[in-house]
């Protein structure tokens, strides 16, 4: 499956969920990261942000699609981030 994810969290915990979700995903910008991900990778990727997240403080947003072939993506201004880097 292909997801956008995208997060707004406490300061102390940014650095940490960002780290965490460049192991799965291609940031594309600040708090916005995206990427083919298998099930099982999914299902660890939620864990491993539950742990890290404040639940009362933290927000995270998924966005999940069938497949990569998603409409089209388009990019005004500067391009950040991108698949080579990977972590």
């Amino acid at each position: 499956m292909f997801i956008i994810l995208v997060y707004d969290v406490g300061v102390k915990r940014v650095n940490k969920v960002l780290k965490k979700c460049r192991t799965y995903l291609h940031w594309v910008q600040n708090s916005v990261l995206e990427g083919d991900i298998s099930e099982a990778n999914y299902v660890k990727l939620k864990a491993e942000l539950s742990k890290i997240i404040n639940t009362k403080e933290d927000s995270v947003v998924i966005y999940k699609f069938r497949s990569p072939k998603y409409n089209s993506r388009e990019v005004l201004g500067v391009k950040k981030g991108g698949e080579e880097n990977i972590l």
